[in-house]
């Protein structure tokens, strides 16, 4: 068994207990998450990023570590520490290249807005409140598909509530453990919009 105490984690515990099974497994990866937080801070000083897009690429980064070690593709060449930064620079560089190129402007809603302008007022209202109902209906049908636990933690999140709130209604342990799952749970419905 791992002890988890307050200090950081070993990079031998952190590989056995993302191995193990259940509450450990769970508990070595929210760990491994909070020990490497400030590199959110980081991004967003280093990169320009804002602190929402460095902590989606943060929890892809762990995320990939944690598929990375399950398949043996981690061979401990390198610290963790080392490892988790290199591919979390490697995506804050690709998010920046993607936001910046050309190829981003195709998908910029920005000409519909054009054309919208373009049309009487009352046209208009309809077309966005048909866009907008559409989009929420889209939404809605995602997230059904989510788990019941993700259903009830991006609805709480999208009412206004916050980490703290959320983790106390549906019972998690802390804010970070609560904000962990959530930040899942969101990569979980990018990921339905993606297909």
């Amino acid at each position: 068994m791992i002890f988890f105490g307050r200090g950081a984690l070993s990079d031998e515990a952190i590989l056995k207990g993302i191995i193990g099974d259940g509450i450990l497994q769970r508990t070595t990866e929210n760990k491994l998450y909070e020990q490497y937080f400030y590199f959110i801070k980081d991004a967003t000083f280093k990169h320009q990023l804002s602190e929402d897009e460095a902590a989606s690429l943060y929890t892809d980064t762990i995320l990939a570590f944690i598929e990375n070690v399950k398949n043996k593709r981690f061979e401990g060449k390198s610290a963790i520490k080392t490892y988790l930064y290199q591919i979390f620079s490697n995506k804050c560089v690709d998010f920046i290249r993607k936001t910046t190129t050309n190829k981003m402007s195709v998908h910029d809603a920005q000409p519909i807005q054009d054309w919208l302008l373009a049309m009487p007022d009352e046209s208009r209202n309809m077309l966005q409140k048909l866009i907008s109902d559409n989009e929420i209906n889209v939404l809605y049908e995602r997230i059904k598909n989510l788990g019941e636990k993700c259903q009830q933690m991006i609805t709480a999140w999208g009412d206004g509530f916050s980490d703290n709130e959320i983790a106390k209604e549906l019972g998690y342990q802390t804010a970070n453990v609560a904000k962990v799952s959530r930040l899942r749970c969101m990569d979980k419905l990018r990921e339905l919009y993606r297909k």
